[in-house]
């Protein structure tokens, strides 16, 4: 009999704390009353099997989101021990994660701010604080093909996608990504932010090219984002699971 490998508790380690900041981040994104039509999703990206990912069983609210209620979906769609198919969001999740080695977690769910920014197929300005964040870092899937039920659909938000940490997906909403589940959270819920933002001015005046890179050199580090992540969790839910 072989051995175990030593880097299977490490391994184990870190599948359990992403499962972990995974549920959370269904349970904030349920807090701020988002998800509540099953209509989103948040994956991440499993530390063994590179080209398989964790998403909440669609028969769970996301507030009551935990680590036994996640599944792992396969590279063809199929649930892990399970013989179900056409997983919801796999069409979306997977081409992303495929086309991109550095992303853990894929973030995506409809809002009240940016689900209807979306529908002007417009790109962000730098108009806020928050709006540096994504400040030529993020893109614009002109596409009519908002039902995504397939993978060459998904492949096609992947390519728009590119290596930008946010998307817009016209009349559908926003998408983010991120080296860890913490940040793509954080990400999405700051995008939801700048997209209010956009509706409720009046007539935004954009800060400059280099204020915006300033501002965003700040904002974007691992350090801050998941600051934002943890805040997000003190701040919505009462205790940690």
């Amino acid at each position: 009999m072989s051995k175990p490998s030593a880097e299977a508790p490490v391994i184990e380690r870190l599948r359990e704390e992403r499962k972990r900041q995974l549920a959370l981040g269904y349970r904030v994104f349920a807090a701020l009353g988002w998800g509540d039509l099953g209509d989103g999703h948040i994956s991440a990206r499993d530390p063994e099997r590179t080209d398989c990912f964790w998403l909440l069983d669609t028969d769970v609210a996301f507030g009551r989101a935990d680590i036994n209620s996640l599944v792992l979906v396969k590279p063809d769609g199929s649930i892990a021990g399970s013989g179900d198919t056409n997983w919801p969001a796999y069409h979306i999740h997977h081409p992303i994660l495929a086309a991109r080695p550095d992303v853990v977690s894929v973030a995506h769910t409809h809002t009240s701010y940016g689900t209807p920014f979306a529908a002007s197929a417009a790109l962000l300005e730098p108009i806020t604080q928050e709006a540096c964040v994504f400040y030529e870092d993020h893109a614009l899937f002109d596409d009519e093909e908002v039902q995504v039920q397939s993978l060459a659909c998904g492949e096609r938000i992947a390519q728009d996608l590119g290596r930008n940490r946010g998307i817009v997906l016209r009349n559908h909403g926003l998408l983010t990504v991120g080296r860890t589940v913490k940040e793509s959270v954080a990400c999405f819920v700051m995008m939801e932010r700048v997209a209010e933002a956009h509706l409720k001015a009046r007539a935004p005046r954009p800060i400059s090219h280099n204020a915006a890179l300033y501002a965003k050199a700040d904002l974007t580090t691992e350090g801050y984002l998941q600051t934002v992540f943890d805040f997000l969790v003190r701040h919505h839910l009462e205790r940690l699971p």
